[in-house]
């Protein structure tokens, strides 16, 4: 298994699905990372040399916001929603769809225990 900016990925997968392991990286971002490594990829991470490996890391860490940075943003963000308390924040502070989604049914099993949205009369 290489290890790509302390991410494990896995070796037997073809380098393009690999790469897609790293919070961040999805198909068409792996695209653009091998094209501009040159890099081919339906190569198994597994065959990446260490030099390879090593310009894999210098891209990603300076060209990219992956992993540990990205998450801290995406939660920095939501906590500025909550902070300034807007609608979305509110959504967020009690675990309710942020986007639009109905409530009735699939909310309530997203995140564990029945939340009470509303008083409903039958």
């Amino acid at each position: 298994m290489p290890r790509v900016i302390g991410i494990d990925i896995p070796g037997n997968k073809r380098l393009i699905i690999s790469l897609t392991y790293i919070y961040g990286v999805g198909s068409k971002r792996s695209e653009e990372i091998l094209e501009k490594l040159r890099l081919d990829g339906n190569m198994r991470a597994h065959k990446l040399s260490d030099e390879e490996i090593a310009r894999l890391n210098s891209l990603l860490q300076s060209e990219y916001v992956v992993e540990g940075d990205l998450r801290r943003e995406v939660q920095g963000n939501i906590k500025r929603l909550i902070t300034i308390n807007c609608y979305r924040g509110q959504r967020h502070r009690l675990g309710l769809p942020v986007r639009g989604q109905k409530t009735q049914k699939n909310a309530r099993t997203r995140k564990g225990r029945a939340k009470t949205v509303a008083g409903r009369k039958k």
